[in-house]
C-alpha cells in the first residue's frame, strides 16, 4: 500500500474554518466519547485547530510544519490524525493543488450530542468495544436523561400551523445560500444492495413504506458493523417488526445484535483502521541499528532532532530558523534536513555554520534527495568533498580525519557506526536516581553505631 502521508507535505499551507464556536460540553464529548475511538493524536490535532481557529485576527495561512512543531508529531502522524477526524465526522477537508504546493481548508464540525451519539449504531458499538460495558453504561447515564412519554400525546404545532406565506419581492441570490449539512460522519449507505434485500421481503409482510431513508441508513450501518449480507439483513428486518408492522431504529439494532450473537460471535464486533499505522518505511523484522537511525531521522521533526543531539537542551533560535528555512523556503524533505543537521553538527564540533549547511543543501537539492537513507549514503560518498568545503569555510588546512561521526566512506556490508547521541536520547539521567544498595548499607551501619551507644531509633540523650 502507498504511504498515505505523501498526500501532504510540511510546506503545504492550510486555513481553518470554524463555523461555530465550541462549548465546554462539546469538549467533554470530544474527550470522553471520541478520544477512545480515535486515540489521543487526532483529538490533539482537533483541539489545536480549534484554538487556532478562534483567533479571529490571524488571517494568514499556516503551514503543516507549524503543526509538526506544536504537536511534536511527524507529518505522517498528522495526516493519519486528520483522516481519522474526517472519518469520525469532526473535520471536513478541501484541497487546492497549485504549481509547487497544495493548499487546504480544514473545517471543524461539532461533535454529535450524547443522545445522537448513542442512537448511532456504529459509533455507540465502537465506543462500547473500546471502553467496556461498565464505563459505557456510566457515560450513557451521565449524559442522557430518559423521559417516559408513553402516557403523553404530542401537541406541538408545525411551521405551517403557525405561519403563512406573504407575497413579497425575493432577492435573486436568496436561493443561493448554502444549506448546512446534517451533523453526521460520512457514511455512504447507498453502497448496500437494497434491491437484493427487498427482493426477499414480501410486500404483505413488510410494506415498502416502512423502509424509510432513515431506516435504510440504519440497516446499512448495521450490515457494515456486523459484516452481514443483504440476505442476513432480511432476517434482521423481520425480527425487528413490531405488532403494528413498523420498524424502529431501536428494534433494528437489537435484532441485529441478537442475530450476530446467535450466528457469528458472542463478543462485540471491533473495528480497525484500513490505512498503514505510522509512517515507518517497510523494513525487515530485525532492523539494523542504522535502519533504526534512518527511521528516526525520517519521522522526527527537526526541532526534536536538534534537542536530542544537544542532550535535550533547547536549540538556539538561529538553528531552528536554519532548519525551517531549508524546509519552508527550499522545500527539502524533513528526513533529508535531519540528516544534514546531524552530519554538519557531528563534523563541526556541534556547530551549524549557515554557509556550510547551505552549500551542502544546495548540492543535495540538485541531487533530488528524498529520503534520509539517500542522504546518509551520499554523505558517506561525498565525505572528502564536504570536508574540503568545511575547511574552506573555516580557513583551516584540510584534515583527513573523519571524527568518528558514522559517516565514513565505507561499504554497506561494513560495520555500521551510529552516533552516541542516538542511544542517549531516551535514557533518563541515572545519576539522579538513589542507589538503594548504598542506602541499605548506610542504614545498617547507623543502627550498629546506635546499638554500640546503647540507643535505639528515635532516642535522644
Amino acid at each position: 500500500m502507498v504511504h498515505l502521508y505523501k498526500e501532504v507535505q510540511p510546506t503545504d499551507h492550510f486555513e481553518i474554518s470554524l463555523p461555530h464556536f465550541l462549548s465546554t460540553n462539546e469538549r467533554q464529548l470530544l474527550t470522553l466519547f471520541y478520544q477512545p475511538l480515535t486515540g489521543p493524536e487526532p483529538i490533539s490535532l482537533y483541539l489545536t485547530l480549534w484554538a487556532e481557529g478562534e483567533d479571529l485576527h490571524n488571517t494568514q495561512p499556516m503551514t503543516h510544519y507549524y503543526l509538526m512543531n506544536v504537536l511534536n508529531m511527524p507529518i505522517g502522524k498528522i495526516f493519519e490524525a486528520r483522516i481519522a477526524l474526517e472519518a469520525i465526522g469532526l473535520l471536513r477537508t478541501w484541497r487546492k493543488d497549485e504549481e509547487d504546493s497544495r493548499r487546504f481548508i480544514y473545517e471543524l464540525s461539532r461533535p454529535l450530542d450524547a443522545p445522537a451519539f448513542f442512537q448511532d449504531p456504529l459509533l455507540s458499538m465502537f465506543l462500547f468495544s473500546k471502553i467496556g460495558e461498565q464505563a459505557y453504561r456510566k457515560l450513557r447515564k451521565r449524559f442522557t436523561r430518559a423521559v417516559n412519554k408513553d402516557s403523553f400525546n404530542e401537541v406541538s404545532r408545525s411551521f405551517i400551523d403557525v405561519y403563512k406565506p406573504v407575497h413579497m419581492n425575493v432577492p435573486k441570490d436568496f436561493g443561493e445560500m448554502s444549506v448546512s449539512k446534517k451533523q453526521e460522519y460520512p457514511f455512504y449507505f447507498e453502497q448496500f444492495d437494497f434491491n437484493l434485500l427487498m427482493s426477499g421481503l414480501s410486500e404483505n409482510l413488510i410494506p415498502a413504506s416502512s423502509i424509510t431513508a432513515e431506516v435504510k441508513e440504519v440497516i446499512a450501518k448495521l450490515a457494515f458493523l456486523y459484516h452481514l449480507s443483504p440476505l442476513d439483513m432480511q432476517k434482521v428486518v423481520i425480527l425487528a417488526l413490531d405488532d403494528n408492522m413498523k420498524i424502529s431504529n431501536d428494534r433494528l439494532k437489537k435484532a441485529a445484535a441478537d442475530y450476530y450473537k446467535l450466528t457469528v460471535s458472542k463478543d462485540a464486533p471491533k473495528m480497525e483502521k484500513t490505512f498503514i499505522q505510522g509512517e515507518s518505511p517497510q523494513i525487515p523484522l530485525k532492523a539494523s541499528k542504522e535502519q533504526d537511525l534512518q527511521i528516526y531521522l525520517e519521522t522526527t521533526p527537526p526541532l526534536q532532532v536538534l534537542r536530542d543531539i544537544n542532550n535535550g537542551k533547547e536549540p538556539l533560535p538561529s538553528s531552528v530558523e536554519l532548519a525551517e528555512d531549508l524546509i519552508m523556503k527550499h522545500g527539502m524533505p524533513v528526513g533529508v534536513v535531519n540528516v544534514l543537521l546531524e552530519y554538519v553538527m557531528l563534523t563541526t564540533d556541534m556547530k551549524l555554520p549557515r554557509k556550510y549547511v547551505e552549500r551542502i543543501a544546495d548540492h543535495w537539492m540538485r541531487k533530488n534527495l528524498t529520503t534520509a537513507k539517500e542522504a546518509m549514503e551520499l554523505a558517506r560518498t561525498e565525505r572528502d568533498q564536504y570536508t574540503k568545503w568545511k575547511n574552506e569555510n573555516d580557513n583551516k588546512p584540510q584534515s583527513s580525519k573523519s571524527g568518528g561521526t558514522g559517516y565514513k566512506n565505507q561499504q554497506r556490508q561494513s560495520k555500521e557506526i551510529i552516533p552516541e547521541w542516538f542511544y542517549k536520547r531516551n535514557k533518563q539521567d541515572e545519576t539522579k536516581q538513589p542507589d538503594i544498595e548504598k542506602q541499605k548499607s548506610t542504614e545498617e551501619r547507623r543502627k550498629k553505631i546506635l546499638e554500640a551507644l546503647g540507643q535505639s531509633d528515635g532516642e535522644v540523650n
